[in-house]
């Protein structure tokens, strides 16, 4: 965590503070928990405290933010991958305000806030209309029930650019194309307990994204791919066990790296959006309608 994340989809990962209270089916087997837990921190569940961090942790991003300027690339940072910014406990509200006042500091800085709260967003943002143009919100939707139950307060929020993180997904999951979108982030659960991701729910999703112009992202298959056997497009393939890295981040042979695009000016996204395979076959950009 921290400069030069390993998340295939950011670049930077920032945590105002560590824990968190699990919502959702999604949280069931939750890599943050297990992850604080085997580094002694007992920080998860609604009776714990959460752990806070020092001043100079905080003055990170503004050296990212002087790198960006530095080398003309803009960078993304997730926020917060071992915590939910929104999660309602009136102690954290003064590190939610350094928060924001630290991400209008840093303009070439793309935030990726993702929340399994959006309906708690619009009473925590200090921006109602006018939000940065550098904050990108997103919302996790593990399922067609809670992407139904979060995407209404996703939309609402004001925040100019929109995604979902169907991570890890555990079901099917119909978009509304009428609804305002800009990035899809797909991928299936990794650990000890996980379960997995049927691959037609994946290639649904893509497809969808694909006839409406939404950027899409195939992060992992997760512990469980489909074996190479059969048709690509099986409605009941076998599904084996074979880990993270052997399962790969393939889809259907390609891999999806799409991200979406800002009209604001300024330097390049430091990661042309893309849908290729690893010898670069393809290009394809998507912009918001900011």
């Amino acid at each position: 965590m921290g400069k030069h994340s390993t998340i295939e989809w950011t670049d930077h990962t920032f945590n105002p503070w560590w824990g968190c209270e699990k919502v959702s089916p999604a949280c069931t087997h939750c890599y943050a928990e297990t992850w604080a837990r085997r580094v002694g921190q007992n920080v998860w569940g609604r009776n714990t405290s959460r752990r806070f961090f020092s001043d100079q942790h905080w003055r990170e991003p503004l050296r990212w933010q002087r790198d960006a300027e530095r080398e003309g690339l803009r960078r993304r940072v997730f926020c917060a991958s071992m915590a939910d910014v929104f999660e309602v406990r009136t102690e954290l509200d003064a590190f939610r305000d350094r928060l924001w006042l630290l991400i209008e500091q840093t303009p070439l800085l793309d935030w990726l806030l993702l929340t399994k709260r959006p309906e708690h967003v619009r009473s925590s943002v200090p921006w109602t209309t006018q939000w940065p143009e550098n904050v990108w919100l997103g919302t996790t939707a593990e399922d067609q029930q809670w992407y139904e139950r979060r995407v209404t307060s996703l939309t609402e929020s004001g925040a100019r650019t929109l995604f979902l993180s169907c991570e890890p997904l555990l079901g099917p999951i119909r978009l509304d194309l009428s609804v305002r979108l800009h990035w899809v982030i797909v991928g299936g659960e990794s650990g000890a307990h996980a379960r997995a991701m049927h691959p037609m729910w994946a290639r649904e999703l893509r497809d969808q994204c694909n006839s409406a112009q939404i950027a899409f992202f195939f992060k992992q298959w997760g512990e469980w791919a489909p074996t190479s056997t059969g048709p690509a497009h099986d409605t009941n393939p076998t599904l084996m066990r074979v880990g993270k890295k052997a399962a790969g981040r393939q889809l259907d042979g390609q891999y999806w790296n799409e991200l979406p695009l800002t009209n604001r000016s300024g330097v390049n996204s430091v990661h042309g959006p893309s849908r290729s395979d690893r010898r670069g076959s393809s290009q394809e950009s998507y912009t918001t309608d900011v």
